[in-house]
């Protein structure tokens, strides 16, 4: 029986959210192709114990490779460990998150197989027994949509597009996978945390972000305040030209060189709306504008625009957020 991959992300030992929504879509299109879910889970001592919400989101076998090395993003055995599943069974798709590291281990995976990788996809599925995709070029002002030949078909998914519910559990049958670290020609060694305890940008369902019409690192406070009164789902972005002047840390950075994001909700804050940063947004289910210009590219895809002050306007939004939620 056919196959589909879905190749999952864990840090610290803990299953990174992203994964249930590259299960769930593996299950989507197993379902059309008549195929089982494998799922590989790769992470340090105690990974295992999210296996169970793997099962749930669609996976009948979950392959775990449980190692300390493996604590952290291990990228050449990652590589192996998907080289050998695809040797081993009839392999149709191989799904990825279009994360930093899926981006990075996609690319690799590709290279090891020699065969075509789709990434940032939007759509997927299946027609005539082919992988058909849709992602979107020229910085998201086209979309293309893609036929895969042959198997397998590599492709990575943008985080916050595809629903993690939805599709039936799978079997979640567990199994040991036997893994050898080896000697790695790549390491990573630590992951830095930002100063503020928050959600990875390209995770968060909801993001607030700020320009350079924020005017500086001390109005910050604002966007802060706003995010608390949002909730635990919200979290702070950045444009370009803030990261670049070092008011904000990169990780934050929404763009074209920065992170693609496509949370339920997009705050652009003092955002002009440059190609470089729509290129990384403008998937978001809702866009929020609010800008002092009239005139600002960002208003022609926002889905709501403020023309005024944001250091008055985000004091009242957060207290009015906050008087709804409560």
């Amino acid at each position: 029986m056919a196959t589909i991959l879905a190749v999952t992300e864990s840090r610290a030992g803990e299953l990174r959210p992203v994964s249930r929504e590259v299960v769930a879509t593996a299950r989507r299109l197993a379902d059309e192709l008549g195929a089982e879910v494998e799922a590989l889970l790769l992470g340090g001592p105690g990974v295992r114990d999210g296996a169970g919400t793997l099962a749930e989101a669609g996976a009948d076998r979950i392959l775990v490779a449980e190692n300390e090395e493996f604590r952290l993003y291990a990228p050449d055995a990652a590589v192996r460990a998907v080289r050998e599943r695809c040797e081993a069974t009839d392999c149709a798709v191989v799904l990825f998150a279009a994360t930093a590291q899926g981006k990075d281990l996609s690319a690799r995976c590709a290279a090891r197989l020699g065969r075509p990788l789709a990434t940032e996809v939007t759509e997927v599925g299946i027609e005539d027994g082919a992988v058909v995709v849709v992602r979107p070029q020229y910085a998201g002002k086209a979309y293309a949509r893609i036929r895969i030949p042959g198997a397998p078909a590599l492709v990575s998914l943008r985080p916050n597009v595809f629903s993690a519910g939805g599709v039936p559990a799978g079997r979640g049958e567990v199994e040991a996978l036997d893994l050898d670290a080896g000697t790695p020609r790549t390491r990573v060694t630590a992951f830095e945390a930002g100063e503020r305890e928050q959600l990875d940008v390209s995770e968060a369902s909801i993001v607030v972000s700020g320009g350079r019409g924020m005017q500086g690192p001390e109005n910050w406070k604002l966007l802060e305040d706003l995010v608390d009164a949002l909730g635990p789902k919200a979290t702070l972005g950045a444009s370009r030209a803030v990261v670049d002047a070092g008011w904000r840390p990169h990780g934050e950075q929404v763009g074209q060189t920065g992170k693609v994001v496509s949370p339920g909700l997009y705050f652009a804050v003092g955002i002009s709306g440059a190609i470089q940063h729509l290129a990384g947004m403008r998937t978001a289910g809702v866009i929020v504008a609010i800008n002092r210009d009239p005139e600002a590219p960002i208003f022609n895809v926002a889905n709501y625009g403020l023309v005024g002050d944001a250091f008055e306007i985000l004091p009242r939004l957060a207290e009015e957020i906050r008087a709804v939620r409560s």
